[in-house]
């Protein structure tokens, strides 16, 4: 989501090309399918990966992080 430069509004609405989640910052541009794209996380980058590979259901692990880490 892009805000206009006083705050007031918002400008555009911009999503990860994968998930379509609203991106508020600026996002992780990646190439993975030949143009560039905008993602939310690596995690989606990985997953347009491997299905832009041709794996049909991709299996890529969900990250790890919060409060209810242990190491």
């Amino acid at each position: 989501m892009r805000f206009s430069d006083n705050g007031y509004y918002i400008e555009r609405y911009v999503k990860c090309d994968n998930c379509g989640v609203l991106i508020y910052g600026a996002g992780l541009p990646a190439n993975v399918t030949g143009a560039e794209q905008l993602f939310c996380s690596q995690w989606c980058i990985e997953w347009a990966s491997a299905r832009h590979r041709g794996i049909e259901q991709p299996r890529i692990p969900l990250p790890r992080t919060g409060l209810h880490q242990t190491e």
